[in-house]
């Protein structure tokens, strides 16, 4: 696929990286030469310095012939206008804008086709607000990532010797657990994952697990994996930014918040912006008389959301030190997000990876409704929505063990329709006898990100095949 990225910051760069080892054809326009050379020196890529508003520049880095366009400038209106200028003189297909302002939201007719041709919104600091947000509710969880408009959960999470699961064998789960139809689909020992899933693999303590359940069924099979941690009661945030103030917007309902911000300025608007029941303090969250002050060893969750990097490492392990049970740092470096990992700090989250999915849907070849990024991007769960019959795609109409998956992929759960019942679609876990037909949404775990090519061709449509 031809992809045109606007805008070579830290999202763009993301998305660059991403899409460039999926052997995709990348060009990316921005105003600093310095900041693509690098990126240049780094992937597989084209690179335009220049105005990606000018539609000279857009024609030079090949937009006549582009099957995509993602405006991701700092900028919302840079990003409004391209995609306006990407579909009125070029007729550029599917165009994507990174858009922070609550005033364009998909389905708004200012972005439909008669206006700025914006095929799809994204917004990280909305993203990775939604990716916190479901760690909040589930604090046992390494990820929570959820499909079919939130019918089916994937969930990752470490294994504890005490889960009443950790030491048995795959084959041993339905009876262990009768009543929770579940699938796991991968374990990673350590950063080596298991080969083969078949009923004799055992889950081992520390053991990352991925298995996919009704999300009805979440709370049943993290406990039965790992220590249930107390409900969460009292949350800090470090940081008031966008997003900072949206998941305390979010959450000031269900927990008790404390927010701490630097800027004066900023904690009078928050002040403003957030109900009485939040806690807004002034101070550096780096400041460790300040974090004892205020009780951070009495936080079920200190989550440190502001902008800085070595800022959030810094006041997660200072609020580890001080007692707080979970720590969550927001980290946009790859290379700081896999230091963290194995440090006292329990999720680092990338605001480039909670987004990075929104954006694949666009990318993936068939009736692709959800894509996740797993593992820092090494590994990829995906719905699909199988279309055709038994002679024109080669999963409709055919049992689970008749289709030809590539090593290590699992079918892990399907969403069926019941008709015009009125009732909820069925979760179905499949068995190896477990007909697929022409509507389902499969979810699919891919272990390895070479592996979506052949997933893809699976669910398309053909009129040759037969």
């Amino acid at each position: 696929m031809k992809i045109v990225i606007l805008g070579a910051g830290r999202v763009g760069e993301s998305v660059a990286e991403s899409l460039v080892l999926e052997r995709n054809d990348i060009t990316v326009i921005d105003l600093d030469a310095d900041r693509l050379k690098a990126l240049q020196d780094r992937f597989d890529l084209r690179t335009v310095v220049g105005d990606g508003i000018q539609p000279s520049v857009l024609r030079e880095a090949g937009i006549d012939d582009a099957d995509l366009l993602i405006a991701c400038a700092a900028q919302d209106e840079t990003n409004l206008v391209v995609c306006k200028v990407a579909h009125d003189v070029f007729g550029v297909p599917t165009n994507v804008a990174r858009l922070r302002s609550p005033e364009f939201q998909a389905g708004t007719p200012l972005l439909d086709r008669g206006g700025f041709a914006v095929d799809q919104v994204i917004c990280p600091e909305q993203s990775v607000t939604a990716y916190v947000r479901k760690l909040v509710e589930y604090p046992e969880a390494l990820q929570v990532m959820q499909f079919a408009k939130g019918l089916v959960s994937l969930v990752a999470v470490r294994a504890v010797g005490s889960g009443p699961l950790v030491g048995h064998s795959l084959a041993e789960i339905p009876n262990l657990l009768p009543d929770t139809p579940m699938r796991v689909v991968a374990i990673y020992r350590g950063e080596t994952s298991l080969a083969r899933l078949d009923g004799q693999a055992r889950i081992e303590p520390g053991d990352e697990v991925f298995l996919l359940a009704a999300t009805t069924q979440i709370r049943r099979v993290l406990a039965a994996l790992g220590k249930m941690d107390r409900p969460v009661k009292r949350v800090m945030i470090a940081g008031g930014g966008r997003v900072g103030l949206r998941l305390a917007r979010e959450i000031s309902q269900s927990y008790q918040v404390k927010l701490i911000e630097t800027s004066q300025a900023r904690c009078e608007y928050l002040a403003t912006q957030l109900p009485g029941s939040v806690l807004v303090l002034r101070g550096d969250s780096t400041d460790e008389d300040l974090l004892g002050e205020e009780n951070v060893g009495e936080m079920d969750l200190f989550l440190a959301l502001t902008s800085d990097d070595e800022d959030n490492i810094m006041a997660c392990l200072l609020a580890k030190r001080l007692g707080a049970r979970r720590v969550f740092a927001l980290i946009n470096r790859k290379a700081y997000a896999d230091l963290v990992q194995s440090t006292q700090i329990d999720i680092a989250i990338s605001p480039a990876h909670a987004v990075i999915g929104e954006l694949l849907t666009n990318v993936r070849r068939g009736d692709i409704e959800a894509v996740h990024s797993l593992r820092h991007g090494a590994a990829e769960a995906l719905e699909a929505v199988v279309r055709g019959d038994r002679k024109t795609c080669k999963v409709a109409d055919r049992r689970v063990d008749q289709i030809r998956l590539p090593e290590g992929a699992q079918i892990g759960a399907l969403v069926r329709s019941r008709g015009d019942s009125g009732e909820a679609p069925e979760v179905i876990i499949p068995h190896h006898d477990t007909v697929i037909r022409s509507g389902d949404h499969v979810i699919v775990f891919v272990p390895r990100k070479p592996m979506v090519r052949e997933i893809e061709k699976l669910f398309q449509v053909s009129a040759l095949f037969a």
